[in-house]
């Protein structure tokens, strides 16, 4: 079984992803998105996992500590115990040799990069990248935390399972972009 990689991120004007351990904006319905994209299956009886580094497992408050109706897995190069909340591991390919074997194996219908900035990097360069859905939104934030580079072979798709066009909220403009590594024949 060969495990896709999906990364999903919002990042503003400047490629920030963050700042003071939080998001720098509030956008209810970007919110939303994340949270569909991240718990969607097509197999009801599946769930998706959400792949973070600790430092992003440790900026999700702990009233939303793990991320419901999702399997939680955390990179961390320290000994972190996070209980039945989430399956610590220590690199990517940590990460996709669990999922790969039995019990999650069968449980698992797709894998959900959610941050910090080295945990994109390394997700884009792995073999197992499949697609980056980022938000782009058209505003200047001050951030301290930036989204990776996004390699030159990385081209944008048509996915028509996301809104189409700009959005708006709270006067914040933003457009939803979906990336995949481009194949040569």
């Amino acid at each position: 079984m060969t495990v896709h990689l999906n990364l999903i991120a919002a990042a503003c004007n400047n490629m920030g992803i963050g700042a003071n351990g939080s998001l720098p904006w509030k956008l209810k319905k970007e919110m939303t998105f994340f949270t569909t994209m991240t718990r969607k299956t097509k197999d009801i009886d599946k769930k998706n996992v959400v792949l973070m580094g600790r430092r992003t497992w440790e900026c999700i408050p702990k009233k939303y500590r793990p991320l419901s109706n999702r399997i939680n897995m955390v990179l961390s190069s320290q000994i972190l115990n996070c209980g039945d909340a989430a399956i610590v591991c220590n690199s990517i390919s940590n990460a996709l040799n669990i999922i790969s074997k039995p019990p999650l194996k069968d449980q698992v219908e797709n894998v959900w990069v959610i941050g910090g900035s080295s945990v994109y990097k390394a997700a884009m360069e792995s073999p197992n990248f499949y697609r980056l859905y980022l938000t782009r939104i058209k505003e200047d934030f001050i951030c301290d935390t930036f989204f990776p580079p996004i390699p030159s072979n990385f081209v944008l798709k048509q996915d028509e399972n996301i809104p189409q066009g700009i959005q708006e909220e709270e006067g914040i403009h933003f457009v939803y972009e979906v990336y995949e590594r481009e194949t040569y024949a």
